[in-house]
C-alpha cells in the first residue's frame, strides 16, 4: 500500500506488517542522469518489495515461489513517501545538489518515523539509496529501536549493498544505478548524454592513500561527477537489480516483522 494514495480509513482497516520508508537524495549524477536518482531507485525498490510481500513471492512482483508456509497469512507493507534530501553536501559543487546536515536528517527521519507506532505500525525498514545516507540511518534505526516512548523496532536497508557481486562495480551514477533508472524510469535516462557521461568517469571514489580518502567532495576526483561506466548498465541489467533488491528487501521485511520486539 502506498501511504501518500490511501485515505486514513483504508490505512485504519489493512492488514499492516511493517513500513518501508525510502530514503534517496536530490544530488548530481552526472549529464545524463536526474538529480532524483537516489529516491526514484529507492522507491522501485521499496515498491516491487512491498508489491512481492503482500503476494506472497520471494522477489518482485510476478515472481513465484514463497519461503515460508506462513507467508500466506502475512498483511501488507505500507510504503510511505520518500525522504528525498539527504547528506549530499559532497556533491555540492554542482548545481541542483540538495543537502541537509547529518544532524537535521537523523533528526527529521526519527520523527517521522516515531509518527507511526501512533497508528499501531511498529516496525519500519529504512530503503535507503543514497550512500552518504548510510551512517546517519544505522543511528536513526538504532535510537528508533532503542526509543521508550513506543514499541518500535527499526533497520536501514541500501539496495546497493543487496545485489551480490554487482555492489562491486556501484560507483556513482554509473552502471548500476544508470542500469534500475532504465528498467524502471527509462524517459529520465538521457541517453544520447552517455558517451559523455562515460568518458568523463572517474575509475574510483575518492582519492586514496594508507586507506584514507582525501577527497572531501566529489568534484574533487570527477569533473562530470561520474564514478565508473553508465553505459555498462542497461535495462536487462537494471531488471535483475531490482529483483535481487527486492528479494533482499522481502526476506529482511519478514525477519522484521516475525522477530521479537520485547523490551
Amino acid at each position: 500500500m502506498r501511504l501518500a494514495d490511501a485515505t486514513w480509513t483504508d490505512v485504519r482497516d489493512a492488514d499492516v506488517d511493517l513500513a518501508v520508508v525510502p530514503v534517496g537524495s536530490t544530488e548530481q549524477h552526472g549529464p545524463h542522469a536526474p538529480l532524483g536518482t537516489d529516491t526514484l531507485n529507492a522507491v522501485a525498490v521499496a515498491e516491487a518489495a512491498a508489491a512481492a510481500y503482500a503476494d506472497g513471492s520471494s522477489g518482485t512482483a510476478g515472481s513465484s515461489g514463497t519461503d515460508d508456509p506462513s507467508d500466506a497469512d502475512r498483511g501488507e507493507v505500507l510504503v510511505t513517501p520518500p525522504v528525498p534530501v539527504g547528506v549530499a553536501e559532497e556533491h555540492r559543487a554542482f548545481e541542483g545538489t540538495m543537502w541537509v546536515s547529518p544532524d537535521t536528517f537523523r533528526a527529521y527521519v526519527h520523527e517521522a518515523a516515531a509518527s507511526l507506532p501512533a497508528h499501531g505500525v511498529d516496525r519500519v525498514v529504512f530503503a535507503n539509496g543514497h550512500g552518504g545516507n548510510i551512517d546517519a540511518l544505522a543511528e536513526v534505526a538504532r535510537r528508533f529501536s532503542r526509543d521508550l516512548d513506543h514499541d518500535g523496532y527499526a533497520v536501514a536497508f541500501t539496495w546497493f549493498d543487496a545485489v551480490g557481486e554487482h555492489t562491486s562495480e556501484m560507483g556513482h551514477a554509473g552502471p548500476l544505478e544508470t542500469a534500475l533508472l532504465r528498467a524502471t524510469n527509462p524517459e529520465l535516462v538521457r541517453e544520447d548524454r552517455i558517451a559523455a557521461a562515460r568518458e568523463g568517469a572517474a575509475d574510483r571514489w575518492g582519492e586514496w592513500v594508507a586507506g584514507v580518502n582525501l577527497a572531501h567532495d566529489s568534484d574533487e576526483f570527477t569533473a562530470n561527477g561520474v564514478v565508473g561506466d553508465p553505459a555498462e548498465g542497461d535495462a536487462a541489467r537494471g531488471v535483475e537489480l531490482l529483483e535481487l533488491a527486492s528479494d533482499a528487501l522481502v526476506r529482511l521485511s519478514r525477519a522484521v516483522v516475525d522477530r521479537n520486539l520485547e523490551k
